[in-house]
């Protein structure tokens, strides 16, 4: 952008400009699709700033991804429901996000995982944790249902999930999600009925 002079915010908060940033960028565009240029002047920070907090770009979309799980923005938010019980936070992992204004993006770590293919990649290494971690909570929850095979139970209901978040993207029908919280239904009827 030589002949366009980009205003620049002075001042703190260029990190969380540039993750806001990258996460609508990212969000709209894709990951791989995005460049670094795009998310400083989107931000706006200058390039310097912008590599100054992510050196690499593996190391802003990891940051991306850690945002969004810190902040519920993920599938996996339904099980931190209090208000819900252990059941119906199970079974909230099926209702798909549809804001209505664009296409629906399935889950964030399976799209970084698809658009970063090489498992020693930091951020395929990084989608992997976060997917194993999710089963791991959903053991954990499917454990205090009394399931006598909470693992193989919590494996089915995370493979529905993944399936119905990436199906409701490629389709960008939302509706997935009801087939296979229906199914989930049944398989936690079968484990604790």
């Amino acid at each position: 952008m030589a002949d366009q002079e980009v205003v620049r915010r002075r001042g703190r908060g260029g990190r969380e400009r540039i993750l806001a940033a990258a996460t609508a960028l990212f969000e709209a565009r894709g990951i791989t699709a995005t460049g670094m240029e795009q998310v400083a002047a989107s931000a706006p920070v200058s390039k310097r700033t912008l590599y100054a907090h992510f050196p690499t770009k593996d190391q802003l979309v990891v940051a991306y991804l850690s945002h969004l799980s810190e902040t519920g923005r993920t599938i996996e938010g339904a099980l931190d429901r209090e208000d819900l019980p252990v059941r119906e936070r199970l079974l909230a992992l099926f209702t798909v996000p549809d804001n209505g204004t664009g296409p629906i993006r399935g889950c964030p770590f399976v799209d970084a995982a698809a658009e970063f293919p090489d498992p020693d990649s930091p951020v395929h290494a990084y989608t992997r944790e976060q997917k194993q971690r999710f089963a791991r909570r959903v053991t954990e929850l499917v454990r205090t249902l009394g399931a006598p095979r909470p693992g193989v139970l919590a494996e089915q209901l995370v493979m529905l999930a993944d399936g119905a978040a990436t199906r409701a993207m490629v389709l960008n029908d939302a509706a997935c999600g009801r087939s296979a919280r229906a199914a989930a239904e049944a398989l936690l009827d079968a484990a604790t009925g």
